[in-house]
């Protein structure tokens, strides 16, 4: 799903100028992914209702129900970055982290760090963050340990800032699946790189420190 929002077309436009520095590409980055939180949070926030007295009279009222929190899973390094806003946007979290990189010959995916509970407790909502959904080697292997752990493909959704059209790979292996992406670009290059993509993520979030 590409949610039809200017600030996210802004966003991700900000994202795949190669002339942002570091610093504006980081802020880029969790601008879009609070964005990209809110929309997919939308359908899976339950509420409470009440009263409550106003300086005028009693006025009937909901509140997000913080008993409920949702799961986030940024997949590292990068993800880190358009997950950061969460907690801005969700009103309790948990947190857990997937560390996975490409062997870029191969282009296999190599977990690194994992420290997902042995079992989701029943009725758990989790969000993936992904900023790149490219080979989609990645993601389906984040989303093969999470089922292996309790969880159902509706009771996933992956926030990711670009996708390509391996998009319907997804949604055949895990029927119900949703993605929230800013945008769905048409090419995956022979390196797994998306085209046009915004670049490696990874490089451009710390290409500054990278330089000293």
């Amino acid at each position: 799903m590409v949610p039809p929002h200017p600030l996210i077309k802004h966003w991700v436009s900000v994202l795949r100028n190669e002339q942002t520095p570091s610093v504006m590409f980081k802020s880029a980055m969790a601008e879009l992914g609070r964005l990209l939180i809110y929309e997919a949070s939308r359908d899976w926030l339950p509420t409470i209702s009440t009263q409550i007295p106003t300086q005028m009279a009693i006025a009937d009222v909901e509140f997000v129900d913080p008993r409920e929190p949702i799961t986030i899973i940024p997949i590292l390094r990068a993800g880190l970055a358009l997950a950061e806003h969460a907690t801005a946007v969700l009103l309790t979290t948990k947190t857990y982290h997937l560390g996975m990189c490409r062997n870029e010959e191969t282009l296999e995916r190599i977990t690194y760090l994992n420290n997902l509970p042995e079992k989701f407790p029943d009725g758990s909502l989790v969000l993936v963050v992904d900023p790149m959904v490219a080979t989609g080697g990645t993601i389906v292997a984040a989303l093969d340990l999470l089922k292996d752990r309790g969880l159902t493909p509706k009771q996933i959704k992956v926030i990711s800032a670009v996708a390509p059209p391996a998009l319907v790979k997804l949604s055949r292996k895990f029927p119900g699946l949703h993605v929230y992406t800013a945008m769905i670009d048409p090419v995956v290059n022979e390196q797994g790189f998306i085209i046009p993509g915004l670049g490696d993520a990874i490089w451009r979030l710390n290409w500054s420190l990278l330089k000293i």
